[in-house]
């Protein structure tokens, strides 16, 4: 990596994993362009805005650049990688993180229960990390090096909530395996993550609401943030070409760069917990 400060995009930063990301990012002296579509002053139904993410960014001494892009508009996410060019020259870390997730998608419903548009989650959610991708590796190939992050989980192997949530996740790891064999050349990394359950803001309310019913949750949840820290440590590893194309498990990750969490917890993952294991790329290869 080149200049002062190495430089991040973070998508769907608004709350929840992207804000968390973001700010982990930031701690270790990023400049992250946070995305998402909420912003102050907009009206939502949920706290958090692309504004607070890159305050806090900035606060945990990175450099935060909060950018309201609606990742379902093309023309929008090429006007914000064409506005990244002019000011940076380059990205180091493409984080892929925007997503839809209705509420009626998480309910414990059958899929024919829902209404259709739940399946939105294929065009803010995998195609929208794709065309992110897209647009930005040509900040990434002349430089020959950077590091591509899809933000994921175990639902992509068994299920979770149902078809609108588990067929994205797949997709981003094989997007991820398929993408890496594209970058080999230039040296550019592309990985999944497996996140585990996540202490958000919102889950966090949950157990404060009655920790005797919830506070188990504790004992095996991750802070946004340590996939940020995974994702930092990752970028700097000289060996990040050998994992290149994997979908890989966080809290794994957290073991193996010495990365503890929230309280010094070192939360388990999901192959430890319930014998959960990515699927295995094959090696054929198919022109």
């Amino acid at each position: 990596m080149t200049g002062d400060r190495p430089v991040a995009v973070v998508t769907g930063g608004s709350r929840g994993a992207g804000a968390g990301i973001a700010h982990a990012l930031g701690s270790h002296g990023a400049t992250v362009y946070v995305t998402g579509r909420t912003v102050e002053g907009a009206e939502s139904t949920l706290p958090g805005t692309i504004d607070d993410t890159a305050e806090r960014v900035t606060a945990a001494g990175g450099k935060g650049i909060a950018v309201r892009v609606d990742h379902r508009d093309d023309e929008q996410v090429a006007a914000f990688f064409d506005r990244v060019a002019r000011e940076q020259g380059r990205i180091d870390i493409l984080v892929n993180n925007a997503a839809i997730i209705r509420d009626e998608m998480m309910a414990r419903t059958k899929f024919w229960e829902e209404p259709v548009n739940v399946i939105d989650t294929l065009d803010v959610g995998l195609r929208s990390s794709y065309v992110a991708t897209v647009y930005a590796a040509p900040l990434m190939v002349p430089h020959r090096s950077g590091l591509v992050v899809f933000t994921s989980s175990s639902g992509a192997v068994h299920y979770a909530f149902g078809p609108a949530y588990g067929v994205p996740k797949a997709g981003v790891d094989k997007m991820a395996a398929d993408m890496a064999h594209d970058f080999r050349d230039v040296d550019i990394a592309a990985v999944s993550i497996w996140m585990g359950s996540l202490l958000t803001d919102r889950v966090r309310g949950i157990i404060a609401s009655n920790q005797e019913k919830f506070g188990h949750i504790l004992d095996s949840a991750e802070t946004p943030e340590l996939t940020g820290h995974v994702i930092w440590a990752l970028s700097q590893d000289p060996d990040v070409m050998a994992v290149s194309g994997q979908t890989l498990i966080g809290a794994e990750l957290a073991v193996k760069y010495g990365i503890k969490d929230e309280g010094d917890r070192q939360p388990p993952s999901y192959r430890e917990l319930f014998g959960v294991q990515p699927n295995q790329q094959q090696a054929h290869v198919m022109r």
